[in-house]
């Protein structure tokens, strides 16, 4: 399964290689963040890294195959 982060405005250069394993694709005044989330300790670790840039999600889901 792949699962979809919606980011609050556009992301740095920098702060977009961050993140190397979910693609990235804006979208009016946010970013779109897709890839596959392998377990919890995962998701916890994408949304603490997420945290940790300041990044603010509004929205997470799952994306059928």
């Amino acid at each position: 399964m792949r699962d979809e982060f919606r980011i609050t405005g556009r992301l740095s250069r920098p702060v977009a290689e961050a993140f190397p394993e979910p693609a990235e694709a804006p979208a009016p005044q946010r970013t779109l963040l897709f890839g596959p989330v392998t377990d919890e300790a995962h998701l916890y670790g994408l949304l603490l890294r997420f945290q940790d840039l300041g990044l603010r999600v509004v929205e997470m889901r799952r994306l059928p195959d």
